[in-house]
């Protein structure tokens, strides 16, 4: 039997850039679902650890921030996305912090740190959990207004009809069809079924298998730089339960840094991921590289120099973790090596998040062109918050007219 259900917008995926979108486009009137393969708690974003990006230091400006994304980006990202994405970014702090977000302040303001590829000292954080965090207040803001939740609806098609659009899920129950004016697609990327086809590790959810994108162009919508997978330059390499566990690069922006097999430093520690990734794969193929316990190819990541009072304020998580597994981080350098992390590249959208399939939004991981063919980190959480209000908006807009 084939259920039908109608709604002004639909949206697909409940990570942040979904929940952002759902939250805005009910502020906006529309009547909202908001779809997910399994519960709104299962998504990638509430793993994201390190931060999100915004321009509030005193020496730093959206220009300044919109620079350094295009130049790790090697000047592959669309400018016109980029210059949304940092001009807007303390607005999203704002709105967010609206939502109850709260971000770890240090004297009187926001506690900013230096991240990888970056000039300034930008990144906000809530501890290590920042994905976390920001996830749990927009979910709590969804589940208290009057959207509907479709958990356990696997996108399995979509397609125009008539003045609509219709998305097919398969569900427990069996298929259902959701009409909509407007959608938008939120789903993320596709590094965890990625990781299993190639043999590796990644810091992915295992929802993260990438059929919506799949769905999307099959429907007509048109992507770009789907090959530029991104590794997180320090995945978790020993114990065996730390094994894809993204260590947060705020570690290196509180001190750490890598060393191989000798004791030395190979590579700029707060350069860029793609330019650190392939550092320590070039470190390891001249063998200079450590092994694990368990015969894993890394090399070390010296936590040792991160003072003990900046990791109880912004790596907590971290620590606990890794002392939990009878490691001190603080007491002795840890193994590390690259893992698959992020979908750089995705849908094409424009300035509202729309896709070139009209009445079809795009937002979060699942959109190509904000980050170019490689991202810097905390500015996923930020495209999140940033192109998930304005899709969200333009998907309630579309659907009033």
């Amino acid at each position: 039997m084939r259920d039908r259900a109608s709604f002004d917008v639909l949206v697909i995926g409940s990570g942040a850039a979904g929940l952002a979108a759902a939250v805005s486009a009910e502020r906006a009137g529309a009547l909202v679902a908001l779809a997910t393969k399994t519960t709104l708690q299962a998504c990638n974003s509430a793993k994201a650890q390190g931060g999100i990006q915004a321009a509030f230091g005193e020496d730093d400006s959206p220009e300044i921030h919109a620079e350094d994304v295009m130049r790790s980006s090697h000047d592959t990202a669309n400018p016109e996305l980029v210059q949304l994405l940092t001009s807007e970014a303390p607005s999203a702090i704002h709105w967010l912090e609206e939502l109850g977000v709260g971000f770890t302040r240090s004297n009187g303001g926001y506690r900013l740190a230096r991240c990888g590829g970056a000039t300034r000292k930008r990144l906000l954080q809530v501890g290590d959990r920042t994905g976390h965090a920001i996830t749990k207040a927009l979910r709590e803001r969804f589940e208290a207004g009057s959207g509907t939740e479709l958990a356990r609806h696997a996108l399995r098609e979509l397609r125009s009809a008539d003045s609509c659009l219709v998305a097919s899920f398969e569900t427990r129950d069996g298929s259902a069809d959701i009409e909509a004016d407007a959608v938008v697609l939120a789903a993320g990327g596709r590094c965890f079924a990625e990781a299993k086809t190639r043999g590796e590790l990644s810091t992915n959810h295992p929802n993260a298998t990438g059929e919506v994108t799949r769905i999307a162009i099959e429907a007509g919508v048109e992507s770009r730089d789907l090959d530029a997978l991104q590794y997180h330059p320090n995945g978790g390499a020993w114990p065996s339960t730390m094994q894809g566990y993204s260590i947060p690069e705020t570690t290196r922006s509180y001190g750490a840094v890598l060393r191989n097999a000798d004791g030395d430093e190979f590579t700029d520690s707060l350069g860029a991921r793609d330019a650190v990734s392939a550092a320590i794969f070039a470190e390891v193929e001249k063998g200079k590289g450590v092994q694990t316990p368990d015969g894993r190819p890394a090399v070390w990541l010296d936590t040792t120099r991160i003072p003990a009072a900046d990791a109880e304020i912004s790596l907590p998580y971290m620590l606990r973790r890794y002392r939990a597994a009878g490691i001190d981080p603080l007491a002795e350098a840890i193994y590390t090596y690259p893992v698959l992390h992020y979908q750089n590249g995705g849908l094409v959208i424009d300035e509202h998040a729309e896709t070139t399939l009209e009445g079809v939004f795009a937002c979060g991981e699942i959109a190509g062109g904000t980050h170019g063919r490689n991202r810097m980190m905390g500015n996923s959480l930020l495209e999140c918050a940033v192109f998930g209000r304005r899709a969200g908006e333009a998907a309630a807009r579309r659907a009033r007219t």
